[in-house]
């Protein structure tokens, strides 16, 4: 009869703290449990739980999606006693090595990058003005009409000249997204733009309301 009064006791448990999780909002497993968002602001990574914590202690629904994953919670004084312990110190300690040598190695490719970028030659096709609009009228591959203003033929004329470059995007290879490669594209940018209207000087106008930051017309190159 005990055993029998116990399992049940276990169950109505697992009910409870399943009503808790549904509802998104048990502010006593706040107080209680940490998400992963609170043990990286801890100091700890995705590697360093899996490791040292294992499987959380509770899940909860996520209130912003309830198709999302649930959310995966642990208890404090779990977290703190892992924290006390000698293993979590050493791993701590890897960890921020290996994030350091990272920030170190990340620095060094965009250092690379950039002296490739500045000692790349930009080699823009040469083109006359008539070969010019038609490669760039049949590049925008639209019906109807060519546009008889100058500035319209101009956009489409700088989008051509892009897609010819395109291949030194290459040249940002290794660098991932951050602050690093937006200012790798950048000066990349700058030569291509640069390089356009050295080769053609009636584009220098469009080319510098790029370097600006005016936006080309639908269809244009990110660049």
């Amino acid at each position: 009869m005990a055993a029998h009064e116990t399992h049940e006791s276990g169950q109505e448990r697992e009910r409870e703290q399943g009503r808790g999780a549904e509802g998104g909002g048990d502010s006593h497993a706040t107080r209680t449990h940490l998400s992963a968002a609170g043990l990286r602001a801890r100091g700890w990574t995705a590697g360093m739980v899996r490791q040292l914590l294992g499987e959380p202690d509770l899940l909860r629904v996520n209130p912003h999606s309830r198709a999302a994953p649930r959310i995966r919670l642990y208890r404090v004084e779990r977290v703190e006693a892992a924290e006390r312990s000698g293993e979590f110190r050493a791993v701590s300690a890897a960890a921020a090595r290996r994030s350091a040598a990272a920030r170190i190695a990340a620095r060094r490719r965009r250092r690379e990058v950039l002296a490739r970028i500045a000692a790349e030659p930009i080699d823009v096709p040469r083109l006359a003005p008539q070969k010019l609009t038609a490669l760039a009228v049949e590049h925008r591959d639209r019906q109807g009409p060519v546009p008889d203003d100058a500035a319209s033929l101009d956009r489409w004329k700088v989008d051509y000249l892009l897609h010819r470059l395109a291949r030194y995007d290459e040249l940002l290879s290794g660098l991932h997204g951050g602050a690093g490669r937006a200012s790798a594209e950048e000066s990349l940018r700058r030569r291509v733009y640069a390089a356009i209207a050295e080769a053609y000087p009636f584009l220098a106008r469009e080319c510098e309301r790029r370097r600006a930051g005016g936006n080309s017309d639908a269809g244009a190159s990110s660049m």
